[in-house]
Order: C-alpha cells, then sequence, then structure tokens
C-alpha cells in the first residue's frame, strides 16, 4: 500500500512542476481539468 501511494504523490508532484496546474491559472473547473490532463498526457508521453 505504502509503495502505491509514494507512486501517486511523486506523480502529483511532478504535475505540480507545470507552473499552470501548481498555480491555478484557470478560473473554470473544465478549464482547469484540460489543463491537468494535457499537463498528464506529456508527463506519460515524456521520454
Amino acid at each position: 500500500m505504502y509503495k502505491r501511494r509514494n507512486e501517486v504523490e511523486r506523480t502529483i508532484n511532478q504535475l505540480k512542476r507545470s507552473r499552470a496546474v501548481a498555480t491555478r491559472y484557470d478560473k473554470r473547473a473544465y478549464v482547469f481539468t484540460g489543463t491537468v490532463t494535457l499537463a498528464s498526457i506529456r508527463l506519460w508521453l515524456k521520454p
């Protein structure tokens, strides 16, 4: 259980490295969701 929790926390920290996600410039929820999705895709495709 700890291993999975650590993995989730590291992923969230990587998402927060994206400035738009960390500062939450987007005021509307659907725009923020898109920003998080885009940041997640960028992490997933990162070599």
